[in-house]
């Protein structure tokens, strides 16, 4: 098991209730906490614990605090901000003496960057709680020492923090021998629990008061007074670590020494890095040195007694090891306690301090045995760091080359995988089945880099006779190496740790030797040659998805490792490996089960042996090279120098002097990485496209993009280059139209060929199109921007610039096109701020940035603070930047009123202050002011009062801000403050991102999560419905509100996001946001945002305050009709599907309730859409009553969102001349009432080859339904007036085909069928 799954272990056994609340890397203890409580699985007292979600760590603090003072004993999880979170309470946990216990996963807090990496800077910060903390150094102390924690609160009083690294301990996998529920029990100290919990309980039949506000007079000495419990508590510990080990037979202590009895220079450290340095000194003493290090266990209370009782007498040297940093401190934490405890024994010896492994920065035996060095050297390095190289303060300790220091007989094992193949599930699968069936010891450490899905990942596995201490990455000597995607190849240098004659398996469509000499660089084949490597390679993305695994090849190259290793029988290892695939994937069906199964068969008959010629592989010097357009050329200094290097996973190697203080970052970085990963990229088919832009608007990655080209740039494109003539109105004559597709930045999730309504898009392999598209890509990539049409249209929209481009989003994401999407509209303008969450990590992952820049430089400047404060922190922007500008006005008309200056400036300026907060004509005014400003200040100087102008022109356009975040943030833990902000009426938008779960953590369930959903922390399904969070804003009266669902209807999205931007107040839009969390493939992301509205799941809506002051309805209901059956939409999730394999009574009655409470919500909101005439017919009809048989309707059908705004004109026009119709899409039209109405208009708009618009199909089938009688509209008057574009072949065809069909019911003309020509100059 891993370091969580050991501390919920023991967590559970002692724990009544507990609180959880996810953030990385500490989640999964509460995932497991949860479903031990859903199984029914009991403590020690014999109890299911009560798990309980919280909306913020801050909130699980004080339901702990609550529930401690009730008498109960309780846990909770955390790490790095949310620990900070906790601290308020943690003092009031510690001054009222009540025992309970947080494991915390040890993780980097946030500073210049965020880092979800680890090191003790947040366990450092609460030293100060009186919180009592112990630390763990590997997966089975974890278990041993979490037990110690939990009975040593009990019985000194105090509550403990328990902590181990995070990232490292935590998720590393490593063989531990449990310690049973029956044998804590044994230990469990009930009197404690009664006179320590229960004695104090808060409780009417015995009751106190706790919590008082007190005086100067009496606060000191009622602190002081606890004094005795902290003086106690390490004589309490070391007595309860003795029952432990007496129930274990593992000895615990709180300073652990490990060395030479005799050494004389010893090392102090705390946590893992202390068994990386046992390993060294094991092997340094070997080499002749004599040295030791001491682990601290307990920190808190430090026990000075207990430490130089751990310290040979022999010690003449100390070195102390801090993993964190305290910036301008004289000494780090566990320095100061150690020079203060040997300056009170009065010693002389030598102590040094080292800080190391900040943010996980690996700490290797080679770094230890340069601490060893320092503390020989003549004149020792006293306060240092070590890991890095500071070429900036000199502060860094030199060390060597990587030295080996495992075991001997332990094999070391490198799996190179891809974000989403499964290599890391595998490889944890390995370390079990391994583990279990042999009597060898087994470890797993984990590496990912930053992208969200389809990054490289890199197990480093372990497996040997031996305990294994080796806390760090394999650095040489790896025995076999594997590698997950042939693209790896040319990025990263796998194998410069394989050991001679160590094995090396590729997956790759290179079957044959001769593809291999074709493909693989000189620098790969020299290594293969020079280590004498048994080479294998395997199609295992074939195998794959000839099977149905997509792009999960897991299985298949698991099955080659156990073929090839010889750590099991082959025979042995596959029966194992089909046992353990039942268990992992038993929760996702029965067919995956099978075809994971049959990948394993498969596999070892696929795997073939490359048999290279290896003395001309050991001087080859060519062939296979990385093509030139994958490669940084032409890119920035940052590119080639940081950028670079970090992506090839060498950034360890980069000085401190690259770096920019304060974590700036420059954007639109991306575009140089060109990742090539995806298996299977899109062609476009030019003669089947009708150039909707669909595929664009719904791409995650904006690889997928329309260009107009002229005549001139025709003729200079690349050979190959296809187009075809643009359709429109004048403003695209004479240009050509054609789809370019980025192979090297897409990730094939085909989200763009399902969405074609033409089929003019298909998947082809990577390797037979990517290399010829690229230069037709690269040649459309550089062209002029064109701002082509109305850019507030699907269609226009497309032809705007993606200023979101190329980001680490998951395949597929849900998310990245409404960010993309408001990038296109106001991308030039947007502040935004992001909470933390999936949309931070692709959208603000160091080196690799998304965000880029128009031709003229500007775009978004993006900025992410917390996870909880988000709304608070864009808020504080937009008021600055408000602020700023009100300045700048001031400086304007002083200047204008003070300072004569030239009459095209004054009278520029003069504009200016009219059309401020107008954002076209702003920008407009605002370059020519610059232009002014700059040539003016250039040839004769600048008026004192221009020139302060002229200095803050950065504040003269005005600016778009937006507050980004996902619904953990938004309905959990940064409710709070988006509540607030959305009160005050600011002009800020807010964008959030529903994917109806904590996507980022691994799916945690949030107050945006359905009912019925089984997620993590909801392991039993949610019981709750989910929060209405546009209700909510819609109270104030003054939020522009918006619920959205780009596949359901791209049009109303595109028109929210400019309403809402446009709003001149707090706008707030929420976005329905697929992810790959609810168990869909997401190349169906965009049907699947259409069924959720279909069946009535998810709402479309808009309420714009503006339309109150026109004397109308505010709220527009744009989903009007439910067209399917909700229960079938849940079928097709895995997140719904889960419960029913788990309790199909449970589920059938949980799934009913939610179809009922949608239909309720979808009545509500119809109400709500009604004027006061459609509310009266409504109650009529309720009621039984007559109706007015003059009732006109306005029915559209619109693809792009023209016949829909058209439909809105007209249906205006008829109010303003007396009539009152309804209007609406005809498939959101009831076709059963047609009949009832009088005047019937439709404007119909025809798609594609004569295609139907998406909405208004279903009528149409309806209108030929063959029982139909011919005169079924024969007290219907109506007209049809129809959009097209006569430059296509089915020029109005589908206005023509509803005209005729009404016609053919019996229906009469108003007036003859109209047909409007987009390529008409009146339109």
């Amino acid at each position: 098991m891993d370091g969580n799954h050991a501390a919920a272990y023991v967590a559970y056994a002692l724990s009544e209730t507990s609180f959880i609340y996810p953030i990385s890397p500490a989640s999964s203890m509460g995932d497991h906490m949860d479903n031990w409580a859903a199984t029914g699985k009991k403590n020690i007292l014999n109890q299911i614990v009560d798990v309980n979600m919280m909306q913020s760590e801050g909130g699980a603090a004080g339901a702990l605090h609550g529930a401690v003072a009730a008498g109960s004993l309780t846990s909770t999880f955390t790490a790095s901000q949310g620990l900070l979170l906790m601290i308020p309470n943690m003092y009031l946990l510690a001054g009222e003496l009540m025992p309970t216990v947080l494991h915390v996963s040890a993780r980097t807090v946030s500073k210049h960057a965020l880092s979800i990496f680890n090191d003790h800077s947040d366990v450092m910060a609460t030293r100060q709680t009186g919180f009592a903390m112990m630390c763990s150094s590997n997966v089975q102390e974890v278990m041993d020492q979490g037990l110690v924690a939990h009975i040593a609160s009990l019985k000194t009083r105090l509550p403990f923090v328990h902590f181990f690294d995070g990232g490292r301990t935590s998720a590393e996998m490593s063989k531990i021998r449990p310690i049973t529920y029956e044998s804590m029990k044994e230990i469990f100290p009930m009197d404690a629990l009664k006179s320590h919990i229960r004695d104090f309980a808060l409780n009417p039949t015995n009751p106190m008061i706790r919590g008082t506000g007190q005086r100067p007079d009496i606060f000191f000495q009622s602190t002081v007074a606890a004094h005795k419990y902290y003086e106690a508590a390490p004589r309490l510990v070391e007595e309860t670590m003795e029952e432990v080990a007496a129930i274990t037979g593992r000895p615990l202590k709180l300073f652990n020494y490990h060395g030479s009895p005799s050494a004389e220079r010893v090392a102090v450290i705390m946590g893992s890095a202390s068994k990386t340095m046992e390993e060294a000194v094991d092997y340094l003493n070997t080499q002749g040195e004599n040295v030791g290090v001491v682990a601290v266990q307990l920190y808190r209370p430090w026990s000075s007694k207990h430490f130089l009782a751990a310290l040979p007498a022999s010690v003449q040297k100390v070195a102390v090891l801090d993993r964190t940093r305290e910036d301008g401190a004289s000494g780090m934490p566990l320095f100061l306690d150690v020079n203060v405890t040997l300056s009170d024994e009065g010693s002389q010896k030598l102590i040094t301090g080292a800080q190391y492994g900040l943010a996980s920065k690996e700490f290797t035996p080679a770094m230890c045995k340069a601490v060893f060095d320092n503390l020989s050297a003549e004149n020792p390095r006293k306060k240092y760091v070590i890991g890095i190289n500071d070429d900036v303060t000199g502060t860094s300790l030199p060390y060597g080359a990587p030295i080996n220091t495992v075991p001997p007989g332990t094999k070391q094992c490198a799996f190179w995988g891809l974000g989403s193949d499964g290599t890391v599930g595998a490889s944890k699968t390995a370390i079990k089945t391994i583990g279990l069936n042999t009597d060898m010891f087994a470890q797993g450490h984990f590496v990912y880099d930053s992208h969200k899905e389809d990054g490289v990942t890199v197990s480093h596995v372990r497996f040997g006779p031996s305990e294994i201490k080796a806390e760090y990455c394999i650095a040489s000597d790896a025995d076999f190496i594997s590698c997950a995607h042939p693209s790896y190849v040319h990025k990263y240098d796998m194998l410069s740790t394989l050991k001679k004659g160590g094995t090396f398996v590729l997956n790759s469509p290179w079957n044959t030797l001769a593809d291999m000499d074709r493909k693989l660089p000189a620098t790969l084949k020299r290594q293969i040659a020079e280590r004498e490597a048994e080479f294998y390679n395997i199609d295992a993305i074939a195998l794959a998805r000839d099977i149905g695994l997509g792009k999960r090849i897991n299985m298949p190259m698991q099955a080659c490792f156990y073929d090839l290793s010889g750590v099991l029988p082959v025979e042995e290892a596959l029966k194992l490996l089909k046992t353990a695939i039942v268990d992992q994937y038993a929760h996702k069906g029965p067919e995956v089960v099978k075809k994971n199964q049959e990948a394993v068969d498969r596999a070892v008959g696929s795997l073939k042996k490359i048999e290279y010629p290896r003395e001309e592989w050991l001087s080859v010097q060519t062939g296979g090279q990385k093509k030139k357009r994958s490669e940084m050329e032409g890119s920035s200094k940052f590119v080639m120098d940081i950028m670079g290097p970090v992506l090839a996973l060498e950034g360890d190697k980069l000085p401190v002097s690259a770096f920019e203080p304060g974590g700036y970052m420059p954007v639109g970085t991306t575009r140089f990485e060109k990742r090539a990963i995806a298996p299977e990229i899109p062609v476009w088919v030019p003669d089947k496209c009708t150039q909707c832009n669909y595929c664009a608007i719904v791409c995650p990655h904006a690889v997928v993009r329309p260009f107009l080209l002229d005549k001139g740039e025709m003729k200079a494109a690349p050979s190959g280059f296809q187009t075809r003539k643009a359709k429109g109105g004048a403003e695209s004559a004479g240009m050509n139209y054609t789809i370019q597709i980025s192979s090297y930045d897409c990730t094939g999730c085909a989200v763009c060929v399902q969405s074609c309504p033409d089929d003019a898009l298909y998947m082809a392999p990577f390797e037979k199109v990517a290399e010829d598209n690229a230069p037709h890509w690269d040649y459309a990539y550089a062209l002029p921007e064109k701002e082509i049409g109305e850019k507030y249209t699907v269609k226009g929209s497309q032809f705007q610039k993606p200023l979101l481009e190329f980001s680490g989003a998951c395949a597929g994401c849900g998310e990245t096109p409404y960010m993309k999407l408001a990038t296109q509209l106001f991308g030039s303008r947007m502040v935004v701020a992001n909470a933390s969450g999936c949309s931070s990590v692709w959208g603000g992952t160091a080196t690799t940035n998304p965000y880029t820049v128009t031709k003229d430089g500007s775009g978004p400047a993006w900025g992410r603070s917390l996870f909880e404060d988000n709304a608070e922190y864009g808020f504080g922007m937009a008021l600055g930047t408000k602020q700023r500008r009100y300045r700048l006005e001031d400086c304007v008309q002083n200047a204008l009123a003070t300072t004569s200056g030239g009459h095209e400036l004054r009278e520029a300026l003069t504009k200016w202050l009219k059309v401020k907060d107008d954002p076209d004509p702003c920008d407009a005014i605002s370059h020519k002011i610059i232009e002014l400003l700059s040539s003016q200040r250039e040839l004769t100087g600048l008026d004192v009062n221009f020139e302060t102008i002229y200095q803050q022109k950065d504040m003269l356009r005005t600016q778009s801000h937006w507050i980004v975040g996902g619904d953990g943030w938004a309905y959990d833990i940064g409710f709070g403050g988006l509540d607030h902000v959305l009160s005050r009426g600011e002009n800020v938008n807010v964008l959030v991102l529903d994917t109806e779960m904590y996507s980022n953590t691994g799916g945690q369930v949030s107050k945006a999560t359905q009912l019925a959903t089984v997620t993590k922390f909801a392991a039993k399904g949610k019981r709750q419905n989910k929060k209405d969070l546009g209700q909510a804003a819609m109270l104030y009266e003054n939020v522009y509100v918006a619920s959205v669902a780009l596949g359901a209807n791209m049009n109303q999205c595109v028109q929210a996001f400019r309403d809402a931007e446009s709003y001149d107040g707090t706008s707030l839009v929420i976005a329905y946001a697929p992810c790959i969390d609810w168990g869909i493939e997401m190349k169906f992301m965009m049907d699947e945002m259409r069924k959720a509205v279909d069946s009535g799941y998810w709402t479309l809506y808009r309420y714009d305050p503006r339309r109150t002051e026109a004397k109308q309805n505010p709220f527009q209901l744009d989903s009007r009709k439910l067209k399917s059956d909700l229960k079938e939409f849940l079928v097709g999730q895995n997140r719904f599907e889960r419960l029913v394999r788990l309790n199909k009574d449970t589920a059938s009655s949980l799934h009913t309730d939610l179809s009922n409470v949608s239909h309720h919500r979808h009545e509500k909101f119809r109400k709500l859409a009604m004027d006061e005439y459609e509310m009266l017919e409504y109650l009529k009809t309720k009621l039984g009553e007559e109706v007015s048989t003059e009732k006109s309707i306005v029915l559209y059908g619109s693809e792009t969102g023209n016949a829909e705004a058209l439909a809105g004109v007209f249906s205006n026009e008829l109010k303003r001349r007396g009539v009152r119709p309804q209007c609406m899409a005809l498939d959101d039209f009831d076709f059963d009432t047609l009949q009832n109405f009088k005047n019937v208009y439709c404007i119909i708009a025809t798609c594609g080859q004569g295609e139907l618009p998406g909405n208004c199909k279903e009528f149409w089938k309806l209108m030929n339904d063959a029982n139909l009688d011919n005169d079924f509209l024969a007290n219907v008057n109506y007209t049809v007036f129809g959009l097209g574009d006569s430059g296509y072949v089915f020029y109005n065809e589908a206005a023509t085909l509803f005209d005729k069909k009404f016609e053919e019911l019996g229906g009469k003309r108003i007036m003859p069928l109209a047909l409007g020509d987009d390529k008409d100059d009146e339109k």
